[in-house]
């Protein structure tokens, strides 16, 4: 008998193979094939993200109102009709930027619904530890993800529609799973007329219970800097390095992302054989402190190989930074506000994403990518060093009390 945990696996997976191919194919699509420049690449992005900043916090709220499962649903169905638009787009002939801008908005308002949705689900099925269930949950994601780098890697030989609509294929796919989920909640529709109302009252709870926390506050602020200079130099500086240094393919932008996810999964895989982390807060201090050092390596190295070897120890620090930081703000978040302390989770990296795409961008056509991805590095060890002396953070563990940092 399949668990309802082993649906949910599915689910997630068939949503990072999607997104693993879509990652590869925006950055394919805007810096590839229609060769924008620095600046209209950020653009590009920052559309991707902004709608983060303020619907992943109505889709937290939705979640902890209606459930996670109908909101997963209704994310992930929108994510379909996103893709079918821009392959018929593709198909006849009405390819251009402010259309690949219009997929990107749509997609980025789908995936601020879904993310709150999923993530308040895994404590609804897992049956034991959630720090071991986050880190097999995490394995899948990116392991699957990386399925998904793969296929977008022929992108240059058989075309977008072919890619697009195994990419459709594999989101619907994860619908079935999501709706064969079944868990015990006690999550029920609010019977107040005034939805908006509920869904502003929610929002402002879930941020007293954030803001309330001061473990919680130092975490959002390291995923703030890590969407500010981590995903947007993973996003946007990367991709315009590979066309001007190293010329540019689909092949190339899937390589890197491979390498990174592979150094990701590899260390979940660690994670899970050692067992729960014993100082999350100082492990989630260290990767970042390390991933600071390893993007800066990125740019001093020489060679395509340098590049991938970089890229891959930035992933090794980025699979404990995503392990650490998710487990503590999973185990801190009351069971009734779990969507919403979730949503402001992913919003702390979100918020700063279109911030940091434009940033790159810019700093990309001003210095040229290879100063403004050490700029980025540079900027991040700074505030990793400066959470680390003006929090607690560095002193919090697992056998601790946690609540009452």
């Amino acid at each position: 008998m399949i668990k309802p945990l082993h649906y949910y696996l599915i689910a997630t997976g068939s949503w990072f193979l999607a997104y693993g191919i879509q990652g590869v194919m925006f950055a394919w699509f805007v810096t590839i094939v229609l060769r924008e420049s620095p600046s209209m690449v950020g653009i590009a992005h920052m559309t991707l993200l902004a709608p983060a900043t303020v619907l992943v916090l109505i889709g937290g709220s939705l979640a902890d109102q209606f459930g996670g499962k109908p909101i997963a649903i209704i994310g992930q169905s929108l994510a379909v009709v996103c893709v079918l638009f821009l392959a018929l787009v593709i198909y006849f002939d009405y390819f251009s930027y402010p259309i690949l801008l219009v997929f990107a908005f749509a997609l980025g308002c789908a995936q601020a619904i879904v993310t709150p949705a999923r993530d308040g689900l895994l404590p609804l099925v897992a049956s034991g530890r959630i720090q071991r269930t986050v880190v097999q949950s995490t394995i899948t994601q990116f392991g699957i993800m990386m399925l998904g780098f793969v296929i977008a890697s022929f992108a240059d030989k058989s075309g977008a529609l072919i890619i697009l609509s195994i990419q459709v294929a594999v989101l619907l796919f994860g619908i079935v799973a999501i709706l064969k989920i079944k868990v015990n909640s006690s999550q029920s529709p609010e019977s107040d007329y005034n939805l908006m109302k509920q869904i502003r009252l929610s929002i402002y709870t879930g941020m007293q219970t954030v803001l309330g926390n001061p473990v919680l506050r130092a975490i959002l602020l390291i995923n703030f800097a890590m969407g500010l200079f981590f995903m947007s130099s993973y996003m946007v500086t990367i991709p315009l390095l590979l066309r001007e240094v190293y010329g540019g393919s689909s092949s190339q932008l899937s390589w890197i992302n491979l390498a990174n996810c592979l150094g990701l999964v590899l260390m979940m895989f660690y994670l899970l054989r050692m067992g729960d982390l014993k100082r999350q807060g100082r492990g989630l201090l260290l990767s970042h402190g390390i991933g600071a050092i390893a993007l800066a390596g990125v740019v001093l190295g020489t060679g395509f190989i340098s590049l991938i070897v970089g890229v891959f120890v930035w992933g090794l620090a980025g699979g404990l930074s995503v392990t650490a930081s998710r487990s503590i703000a999973q185990e801190l978040s009351p069971p009734s506000q779990r969507g919403r302390v979730m949503a402001f989770f992913s919003f702390s990296f979100m918020a700063a994403g279109p911030i940091g795409a434009l940033f790159s961008g810019f700093m990309s056509g001003w210095l040229g990518p290879e100063i403004a991805l050490l700029c980025s590095a540079f900027a991040m060890l700074i505030v990793v060093i400066a959470v680390s002396i003006c929090s607690s953070l560095w002193n919090l563990g697992i056998n601790e009390e946690i609540t009452k940092y």
